[in-house]
């Protein structure tokens, strides 16, 4: 009797020390610098996004910031660098919700074998941008519902996108399906020469998210026909989404998340998840997202694993349902 209580004693003795350890954990962090990995070449939407929000939480934190860019497989090479990292929070996925499009597309030769859902922990949703549908002028439609009646009578135009499985694709095929219409899909290898064909006239519509055709809309070089999201975007209000227009279940979405390690304490986790919603809360911020035609999101980090998981599990149903697959 007496070692039974002993034994009960010193389980109850450890539970404040788990918790003291725990909340160390969360204020000794950090003690060195961190670093965002980036699954995409410098430069881009993610890049600038990462090294804007990590110089920001770095004179929060009086620590480094390092963002290091490791491209290859749809933003999958980035993504395995993190999970096969230490789960101390010291290194940290910053990545756009393709992210959970890829692992449902790409081929199993591609040596990626990663379950987004469980190999990491959820930080933060920093930023938000918005998809949407745009067509060349000389094609004569100024919204979704003219592009609808010419696709009526001419089907099969052709659109765009970066690439087969990317969420341009998907978007794409919840149009022709919601719309009742006939498109053929012309894959590029990349935004950049998808939306150099538009812009030439070669073919003449294309999804794209917004801070990448704003200026060829504001310029005349592009027409918004309809915002592919829930809901319409505060970065232009004026134009309706594709549901409004008569095209539900067209929406796809476009926003960032920042992941860390299975296994991260869940301390060091609540510390990075306050520090970059205190980033997020900031004026400038605010301001350099919008310039960046970005919104803030922030949130808790179960937040960011419920739009994961649900994203996950949509995407999974769409590619499943239209056969889709990456290059």
């Amino acid at each position: 009797m007496y070692a039974l209580l002993r034994k009960f004693a010193l389980a109850l003795g450890c539970l404040p020390f788990a918790a003291l350890t725990a909340h160390a954990q969360g204020n000794d962090f950090p003690a060195k610098p961190i670093t965002i990995i980036v699954g995409y070449p410098a430069g881009g939407g993610p890049d600038i996004g990462a090294r804007m929000l990590g110089e920001k939480l770095a004179a929060r934190l009086h620590q480094s910031v390092i963002v290091e860019n490791r491209p290859g497989v749809s933003g999958m090479m980035g993504a395995s660098a993190v999970a096969r990292a230490p789960a101390d929070g010291y290194t940290l996925l910053f990545a756009p919700n393709t992210f959970l499009i890829a692992p449902h597309v790409l081929s199993k030769g591609t040596n990626v074998n990663l379950d987004v859902l469980n190999d990491f922990v959820p930080v933060v949703a920093p930023s938000k941008g918005a998809m949407m549908m745009v067509a060349h002028p000389s094609l004569g439609v100024k919204n979704a519902k003219e592009l609808v009646a010419l696709l009526k009578k001419q089907p099969g135009l052709a659109y765009a996108t970066p690439g087969s499985g990317s969420p341009m694709h998907i978007a794409g095929e919840l149009f022709k399906k919601s719309a009742g219409v006939d498109m053929l899909h012309v894959p590029y290898k990349g935004v950049a020469p998808a939306i150099a064909d538009v812009l030439g006239g070669h073919v003449k519509i294309t999804y794209a998210s917004i801070g990448v055709v704003a200026q060829h809309i504001a310029a005349g070089r592009l027409v918004a026909l309809g915002m592919a999201e829930k809901e319409r975007s505060p970065l232009m209000p004026e134009l309706p989404t594709l549901a409004e227009q008569g095209y539900p279940n067209t929406a796809t979405g476009a926003w960032y998340g920042v992941f860390a390690p299975k296994g991260t304490p869940p301390a060091v986790v609540e510390k990075l998840n306050q520090e970059f919603n205190t980033v997020l809360r900031q004026p400038d911020t605010a301001a350099k997202l919008k310039q960046q035609w970005e919104v803030p999101l922030g949130g808790s980090s179960e937040d960011l694993a419920r739009m994961a998981r649900a994203e996950y599990e949509s995407y999974g149903r769409i590619v499943k349902e239209f056969n889709i697959s990456a290059d």
